[in-house]
């Protein structure tokens, strides 16, 4: 039985509160922020954990680097920025001073792809997901709403490897219930079809396919629809039985095709079980400023544009 949370009002307070639960029985772990503890709301971790809370400023580098070097002498770090500088801008340090290492570090990539909004192409990581792939052993996580953020948070803790949880800050959802089973690398099944699977991972896309379903039942079109909250592990059998039934697939995700979710997919469907597939995700260019209606227009995310997609692939 998982733990009701749906009295958090967003996913951020949800994050949190799953460290702080896990704090009071694990005494070495600990929280760094990169100077946006208010964004996140990691104030609570520190009110109940004031000696294990570290504001390591704006500097990403500087923090995943500490973090590494408290986990060689026994802790474990939880540490937060942003996706873009929780990724890009601490990088080198995450590859050799934590992954390279054999670390256990669990990073908090906040707001990744257009969940950035307002601020901007600057701040939408569409490569984290391809950057932390590149780390062997490094977890990677995206959950698709507050209920799985919770237990998911908790799990890549217990796996005991280092680990990249991918959530948006603002907004919440309950798409599993306490009684439901979400188990870290086992991708789950939301909706059975036989004409076409859409797998989807995050929030955003798996509100788009769920809604995208929708729009081709309609049609006479019966989508299979899977929730790919763990990249890695990745559940491959889970996607290649779906495929095999249906042989169309389609992949969606809030990031680029290069060494995302879609390409990883691609790559063991080709080995296993090839068939017609298709892709929504980041084209060839950088984010833009806007509300997040407008962006999912924009880059083709809306449930609409999914089920559009959907129905092209069927005719290939």
């Amino acid at each position: 039985m998982m733990r009701d949370v749906t009295d958090f009002k967003n996913y951020r307070d949800v994050l949190v509160e799953a460290v702080v639960t896990l704090a009071r029985k694990h005494p070495e772990i600990v929280w760094l922020d990169a100077d946006v503890s208010s964004c996140i709301g990691s104030a609570a971790f520190q009110k109940e954990f004031p000696q294990r809370f570290f504001n390591c400023g704006i500097a990403e580098a500087n923090m995943v680097a500490a973090a590494a070097g408290m986990a060689s002498a026994g802790l474990t770090p939880f540490i937060h920025s942003f996706a873009c500088f929780a990724s890009r801008r601490a990088y080198d340090q995450l590859f050799i001073s934590c992954g390279y290492t054999h670390q256990s570090v669990h990073v908090i990539g906040s707001d990744p792809g257009i969940v950035a909004q307002y601020n901007g192409g600057t701040h939408m990581p569409f490569e984290d997901i391809a950057l932390f792939r590149q780390i062997p052993g490094f977890v990677i996580v995206e959950p698709s709403d507050a209920t799985s953020l919770y237990e998911l948070t908790q799990q890549v803790y217990e796996n005991g490897t280092s680990s990249y949880i991918r959530t948006p800050r603002k907004g919440i959802s309950f798409r599993y219930k306490a009684s439901d089973s979400i188990e870290l690398g086992k991708a789950v099944t939301l909706k059975e079809g036989d004409d076409v699977t859409i797998v989807a991972t995050g929030v955003l896309m798996v509100d788009g396919a769920l809604e995208a379903a929708s729009i081709l039942e309609k049609k006479g079109i019966r989508a299979t629809v899977i929730d790919n909250h763990t990249i890695r592990p990745f559940d491959g059998k889970t996607i290649e039985k779906a495929a095999r039934r249906t042989g169309h697939v389609l992949v969606c995700e809030n990031g680029r095709y290069a060494g995302g979710v879609g390409e990883m997919v691609a790559s063991y469907l080709a080995r296993t079980c090839p068939v017609k597939m298709d892709f929504v995700c980041v084209a060839d260019r950088y984010g833009e400023v806007g509300n997040l209606a407008y962006l999912k227009e924009s880059f083709g995310f809306t449930g609409k544009d999914i089920a559009e997609k959907a129905e092209k692939l069927l005719e290939k």
